[in-house]
């Protein structure tokens, strides 16, 4: 498969797991018994699947790897403390409050990924 295809998906898929994480996000907001369904509880999982596939394929592909590319080691760390911040809100937080904060501070981070993504400057100093 082509770069440009596996660009696509990589992007359609951060697309559709950040529209995802927000509609999940303001329904534990809403305390929505819409979390409990089924499909809810498992599209997030493939479509983040398919997201890490096309990023380890991407870094592949472009040979730019992290602990020597420091952009990439960048959306890696930003990736693993969306995730944390994601489970502390979606799922292990204790009380509305602290769940609706990690809810948050993870759509900042999600942003900072991208940023980083777009500009390949994890400081972001232009």
């Amino acid at each position: 498969m082509s770069f440009a295809a596996i660009k696509i998906i990589h992007i359609i898929s951060i697309i559709l797991s950040y529209i995802l994480f927000t509609l999940r996000g303001i329904w534990m907001i809403q305390g929505s018994p819409l979390l409990k369904l089924r499909w809810v509880k498992i599209l997030p999982h493939v479509i983040d699947t398919i997201l890490l596939a096309s990023a380890i394929t991407l870094v592949a592909m472009i040979q730019q790897y992290p602990g020597f590319d420091i952009w990439v080691s960048a959306k890696i760390g930003g990736l693993l403390l969306y995730i944390l911040l994601g489970m502390v809100a979606l799922r292990f937080g204790k009380t509305q409050r602290i769940k609706t904060i990690s809810w948050i501070l993870a759509q900042i981070v999600f942003f900072y990924i991208v940023l980083v993504a777009l500009t390949k400057n994890p400081t972001l100093i232009f």
